[in-house]
């Protein structure tokens, strides 16, 4: 007996079902990616399958709707497969083990996957319902999301007549998200020529930071040890003659640094501690609220290599205190949402060079530009170089939204309030697909998933009863 048979909407939760019956963690999607094709085989769909096991599923327009503009449906087919400790099922091989409790469906010992196999559940009901009314219908399934968009990035969107989009990947019920940021890493790399200086090597520290994620937390005015170790050397660097040996901080280029460390040769080592002491002053009042622990060290330590001559020096200097970092704009059509921002979450330096690693954000396209042109500049004029790397499309706020505007509507006659409107600085598939089709008009939403990408995961079946009521009827008014 199916664990789900008796849940509605029926056909939702057999696809479900069926689904979970199938291994498909990201980077195994193979077989779930053709058990979709065959789907759309047996019903005679016009399908696509790429390479990757992206899969794009068309239903004609229904009766009456011949006329209407063509809706995308999207999701991604992989899942994030973890245990509890002591299970011992084989996510590789096996399927999930399905459950429910009162108003939740979970699986037993492992994540569960509503992340998003809810989303291909709801495109196949649709697909094979033959009485839901809707215009040209294009479902398109995603491999490997989770770990960096991928199928995304390679899809073909060629089929696609469509510019209106609903994505179904958002885990909180009636929040609608309508903008993301699009990113890249961009490496600065800062060639160093070394020399002897006779002095007294000391070890900087800048620490005791809360750190954060670069998305989320960039707007909570949390310190950033790389740069605040920029701004300690280059008081140093006016108060007496010194050379730089190294400097390392961060472990993450979407992370703000925490702790960062720096060994110098000194020509008065009673100076660097002076400034050392005022600096921690100073940043104790800046950082209070933010980062009271926060706190800048000397002590005496050996060199492990010969330091930067004072050219080298000086250039790794202003790198540090000139570049960029942090907010850089606020979006004026969403009030709060951070726009445009840069996080310096990795310093390294070896015997060559001296490499600054940023995580660059931004939703709107040409904002991000501007970032890496400035950094560009930058290292230019400094003599090094610039490396971009993982780039991916933003997800610009559209003032003027049919979609938004439609599904506001419908949301607010079967929900009795109005649903939040939300922009994240962050990336998510919509931002590919915008892309790749230009003027393309989304939402991401979808129903209350608690805990995802842990084995605690639950779906709640009330929610997906309501989301499922809300597309019927969205796709129904889109004549």
């Amino acid at each position: 007996m199916e664990v789900l048979e008796n849940l509605e909407p029926r056909r939702v939760f057999d696809f479900f079902e069926q689904m979970c019956a199938i291994p498909h963690g990201s980077g195994n999607t193979k077989a779930v990616s053709d058990w979709l094709k065959a789907f759309a085989d047996v019903r005679g769909l016009e399908v696509h399958q790429d390479r990757m096991g992206n899969v794009i599923i068309i239903k004609e327009a229904s009766p009456g709707y011949e006329q209407a503009e063509p809706i995308i449906f999207q999701g991604h087919m992989d899942m994030v497969c973890e245990k509890a400790p002591g299970c011992t099922k084989n996510m590789e091989t096996e399927g999930l083990s399905l459950a429910v409790d009162g108003d939740t469906v979970y699986a037993e010992g492992t994540t569960l996957g509503g992340d998003d196999g809810i989303a291909v559940a709801m495109a196949l009901a649709i697909l094979d319902d033959p009485d839901i009314q809707h215009p040209r219908f294009e479902a398109v399934f995603t491999v490997d999301e989770e770990i960096g968009m991928l199928g995304a990035v390679a899809i073909d969107v060629s089929p696609l007549k469509g510019r209106r989009m609903m994505n179904l990947d958002s885990e909180n019920e009636g929040v609608f998200t309508v903008s993301c940021a699009g990113g890249n890493i961009t490496r600065c790399v800062l060639p160093l020529t070394r020399t002897p200086f006779d002095g007294s090597v000391l070890r900087l520290t800048v620490g005791g930071l809360q750190g954060g994620h670069s998305g989320v937390e960039i707007d909570k005015g949390r310190g950033n040890s790389n740069i605040l170790m920029g701004r300690m050397l280059y008081a140093i660097s006016k108060a007496i003659d010194m050379r730089l040996i190294c400097v390392n901080g961060g472990l993450k280029d979407n992370a703000i640094a925490q702790e960062t460390v720096a060994v110098i040769v000194a020509s008065d080592a009673d100076k660097v501690r002076m400034v050392c002491e005022q600096m921690q002053d100073a940043l104790k009042n800046e950082y209070r609220s933010t980062d009271a622990g926060v706190f800048a060290v000397v002590e005496p330590t050996q060199a492990d290599m010969l330091p930067m001559d004072a050219s080298s020096t000086q250039k790794a200097v202003c790198l540090l205190t000139c570049a960029p970092d942090g907010i850089q704009a606020m979006s004026y059509e969403i009030n709060g949402l951070v726009q445009t921002s840069l996080n310096l979450g990795i310093l390294k330096t070896d015997e060559m060079q001296l490499s600054a690693s940023y995580c660059v954000r931004s939703s709107v396209e040409t904002q991000k530009q501007m970032l890496a042109d400035r950094l560009s500049c930058l290292m230019s004029v400094l003599g090094g170089s610039v490396e971009v790397s993982g780039d991916y499309p933003g997800w610009a706020f559209q003032k003027d939204s049919a979609l938004r505007d439609l599904m506001i509507d419908v949301y607010t006659e079967q929900y009795g309030r109005a649903p939040e409107i939300e922009a994240i600085h962050a990336g998510v598939e919509c931002g590919m697909f915008a892309g790749k089709l230009p003027g393309l008009d989304c939402i991401s939403f979808g129903p209350e998933l608690t805990e995802i990408h842990t084995f605690r995961e639950r779906m709640h079946i009330s929610s997906v009863q309501r989301t499922w009521k809300l597309v019927v009827e969205v796709l129904k008014r889109m004549k």
